[in-house]
């Protein structure tokens, strides 16, 4: 009996500890991590620092840098660049200005379309010009220093050196109002009808490259302008937008306009001038020493180059020199 009471005692004693032992395992009651405090079983010094919060709206593309791109030439100081052009291209520059608003959106091109000879005049004058392009090569050299004296007579200086290039190239046309009346199909029927005193034609002025162009053709056909005009059978116009508008409202008979002002203006073309009639018919452009933004005025000159550009002047019967 003494034998077992020890061992029930034994029992006892061995089973109190391991309760305490237990107890002491166990601790606090509550083994919830504190709040905001991921859990984690590795240490404190080795926890991952919290993930940043999602961002909800739509990622912006980085550059390889990681910097944030910059939209181009957004950071450009904005430009003005003032270009005097030939009238018959107004409805072109004016579709490839709002090309270029896009491919530089820090310039603003403001336009001056008119005669040649009227614009050459103005930059002569001292007008504010950063870029010139003519419809004959006449009007830019006489302000090319390095066009021959016997054109240039007064020795002008106004074309930035090496920026000069011959940049499209027209085609001179006969055009009749709609109907035809007269029946006039080719050039040689407009030189009879003239001759015979039974038409009239309008066409620019002797200053005007069209008009130019036009003194070379009837020329061609021996007729002398002068004789004509007296007789009044010639109409003029101050550049080809007139002589167009002549011929669209019916003024006059026919009139000789280039084949892009013609199909601005929804006109027929009776018949093309040759080679032999009136030369070819190419327009040169320059940035101008007195502009204030040379290398932007070079830049849009390079741009009018370019297949978007060159896309809208062979749409009106512009092409390559």
């Amino acid at each position: 009996m003494i034998r077992t009471k020890r061992s029930v005692a034994s029992v006892i004693a061995l089973l109190s500890l391991v309760a305490l032992v237990l107890s002491a395992c166990a601790g606090p009651s509550d083994d919830t991590p504190p709040p905001d405090v991921p859990f984690s079983s590795a240490p404190p010094s080795q926890q991952p620092a919290p993930e940043p919060a999602a961002d909800t709206q739509s990622p912006s593309p980085q550059s390889a840098s990681g910097d944030q791109p910059e939209p181009p030439h957004a950071s450009a100081e904005p430009v003005e660049l003032v270009i005097f052009a030939a009238a018959s291209m107004t409805e072109t520059l004016t579709d490839v200005a709002e090309l270029y608003a896009v491919a530089a959106p820090n310039v603003t091109l403001v336009f001056n379309f008119d005669s040649s000879g009227t614009l050459k005049t103005q930059i002569e004058e001292g007008a504010e010009c950063d870029v010139f392009i003519s419809a004959g090569q006449r009007q830019m050299d006489q302000l090319d220093i390095a066009a021959p004296d016997t054109v240039n007579t007064a020795g002008l200086d106004f074309v930035l050196s090496e920026s000069r290039f011959n940049i499209l190239e027209n085609r001179v046309t006969l055009v009749a109002p709609v109907g035809n009346p007269k029946n006039i199909n080719s050039f040689q029927d407009m030189a009879d009808g003239l001759a015979g005193g039974r038409i009239l034609m309008a066409m620019g002025n002797s200053d005007v490259p069209v008009g130019q162009y036009t003194q070379q053709i009837l020329e061609h056909f021996g007729l002398d302008e002068g004789a004509l005009a007296a007789s009044g059978v010639i109409s003029y116009g101050s550049n080809v937008k007139e002589v167009t508008t002549q011929v669209s409202e019916a003024s006059v008979d026919c009139g000789v306009v280039y084949c892009t002002d013609a199909f601005s203006a929804g006109l027929d073309v009776m018949d093309y001038a040759t080679v032999d009639m009136c030369g070819r018919v190419i327009y040169p452009a320059a940035a101008l020493n007195g502009s204030s933004n040379p290398e932007a005025a070079l830049a849009f000159l390079d741009y009018l180059t370019s297949p978007e550009a060159m896309a809208v002047f062979e749409r009106v019967g512009f092409s390559r020199p």
